[in-house]
């Protein structure tokens, strides 16, 4: 084993000692890599859909590409892009990455066109990884692409022509095991994650060493684990919330299990193979998995889940996670971004109010300010911000992008973009700073009003949203995706939602849509609907003489 560098957790495998994922640690990916090979080798670490690898084995591949990569030139400091759908390589990959000191830079599989170009010309990687699925993608940009050198496909060929010549990632998976002497400090550069671009062009946050294993060290506090349990996710290895897993169990020495796609048929079965006691699942899996019909494999698994993490969780939903499926518990209080994840979370024996999203992690600081950088008492709402307790415990800013760093980090805070309140230590999120509504002098959540919205039986998907660039004082829209089947007249909404809502929250304007503007991950994207504003087929509450009283 090399020396660790100074100020890492020393702590051995496999005993069980909370106080190794204390916030203050300092680490690195490499050395907690190291102290696994060097204390259970032997163990399984990850658990591919029945593809079982073992520490020593992922750490033996990883040693033969980085040398491989090495020969094409990658060295500390550049960038290495991938486009890989979930499996070992993925992990392999990262941790050779990582082994020259270099930074890995996971692709969303989902983009395509400018969404893709962007990013992997904004991460100005020599070399890109892919799996053939997506090799077209990359062909089709690959003429603006000036860094691009090589791409790597993991596939046998031949390939097709393209800008920048492509080669089989075979050749270069190394036969080289020479150890690799670990150079990196924890403040250096692991990855590069892009954030979502719901509110503009899509940045690269800087992720160190020492962050992406806090987050490992927060998912041991989060979701403990004896030696012989691990965890389970179906989320893609380009998710942070899949990588946390992952972390997760390198810094403990565990074994992750970590299935390539999601199938609600196939789900409890899935589970049931893997032999994990704990899942990390997102947004519509929940409730697809709760409303599922029964079968043999959900009846045998009864209890073996014994605590489910993501978001959002509604407490109906829970409830039946917990009598159905004899889930323990159903964490959903967390709070984050990529800048800064899991800023808030709860202890496993933790109740806290069902509405909040957790409290301050033990890494941050954080407050609620106002228009002047001032701290609001608490329940006053205002925007979230954060700082760490400790250094490397958040994102080390954006990548070549020092202006919008500084227009995020300013009078030593992070300004998160998000509103919301503290009350009793937990936070509560009302709306993103760019999202939240004035009209007829009230307040008003999007989130809010979109969560009313969504209980109609008719509307699929809803965003809600000013018009044109939002000012002191702005007019409302709902643009709306009905149901497949389902009929609605605009004004029949309209006086649904007159019943339903303060007369200040009733949207003047109304729009059905086959769909919404979304990013490729899904998130919707309302500053396009702000952009468009009213078009050629929205409806006018105004307009259609519709008067909104006052209720009495």
């Amino acid at each position: 084993m090399s020396n660790a560098a100074e100020g890492l957790s020393p702590f051995p495998f496999p005993s069980v000692d909370d106080d190794r994922f204390r916030a203050g640690q300092m680490d690195t990916v490499l050395h907690a890599l190291e102290r696994a090979v060097a204390s259970v080798g032997d163990k399984i670490f990850l658990d591919i859909a029945g593809d079982q690898v073992t520490y020593r084995e992922i750490d033996r591949r990883a040693t033969r590409m980085a040398h491989a990569f090495s020969n094409l030139g990658v060295a500390k400091g550049d960038t290495v892009v991938t486009i890989l759908d979930t499996s070992a390589d993925v992990i392999a990959i990262w941790f050779a990455i990582n082994k020259l000191g270099a930074i890995w830079v996971p692709i969303n599989t989902a983009y395509r066109h400018e969404f893709l170009r962007h990013q992997v010309s904004d991460a100005d990687a020599a070399i890109v990884i892919c799996d053939l699925a997506y090799l077209n993608r990359v062909i089709e940009i690959a003429d603006q692409l000036p860094a691009a050198k090589l791409v790597l496909c993991r596939d046998n060929g031949p390939f097709p022509d393209c800008a920048t010549p492509i080669q089989r990632f075979d050749d270069y998976r190394g036969t080289d095991e020479t150890p690799i002497p670990i150079t990196v400090a924890p403040r250096d550069l692991a990855c590069l994650i892009y954030t979502s671009g719901t509110t503009g062009t899509s940045k690269a946050c800087m992720i160190s060493h020492n962050y992406m294993c806090m987050q490992g060290r927060q998912q041991r506090r989060a979701v403990p684990e004896a030696d012989d349990e691990w965890s389970w996710t179906c989320l893609p290895l380009f998710h942070s919330s899949a990588v946390n897993v992952v972390l997760g169990a390198l810094v403990a020495g565990h074994r992750v299990a970590v299935w390539p796609r999601f199938s609600v048929t196939s789900f409890w079965s899935d589970i049931e193979t893997s032999g994990a006691a704990n899942a990390t699942l997102m947004a519509s899996i929940f409730s697809l998995v709760a409303n599922a019909p029964d079968n043999e494999a959900m009846k045998r698994c009864y209890g073996q889940l014994k605590m489910i993490t993501g978001q959002p969780v509604t407490p109906p939903i829970r409830k039946i996670w917990e009598e159905r499926f004899g889930v323990q518990s159903v964490s959903s209080w967390a709070y984050g971004q990529t800048e800064g994840a899991r800023l808030t979370m709860t202890l496993p024996d933790e109740v806290p109010p069902e509405t909040c999203v957790g409290r301050a992690a033990d890494e941050f600081e954080m407050l609620i300010f106002d228009k002047n950088d001032q701290p609001l008492p608490d329940g006053e709402v205002g925007e979230i911000v954060f700082r760490p307790r400790f250094p490397h415990v958040m994102f080390e800013g954006y990548w070549r992008r020092p202006e919008d760093t500084a227009k995020v980090w300013r009078n030593l805070w992070m300004h998160t973009g998000d509103l919301g309140r503290i009350e009793n230590g937990y936070l509560f999120f009302t709306d993103r700073q760019k999202d939240y509504l004035r009209c007829r002098g009230e307040n008003i959540s999007s989130f809010e009003l979109e969560k009313t919205f969504s209980a109609h039986p008719a509307i699929a998907e809803v965003a809600i949203h000013a018009i044109g660039a939002q000012d002191a004082e702005d007019e409302i829209k709902a643009t709306i995706v009905l149901r497949e089947g389902a009929k609605l007249a605009e004004d029949e909404l309209c006086y649904w939602a007159i019943d339903a809502l303060p007369h200040f929250a009733v949207p003047r304007f109304y729009e059905f849509r086959a769909e919404l503007w979304k990013n490729p991950t899904g998130r919707v994207l309302k500053y396009k609907l702000r952009e468009e504003g009213v078009t050629g087929t929205t409806w006018d509450r105004d307009a259609a003489g519709i008067i909104v009283r006052r209720r009495r």
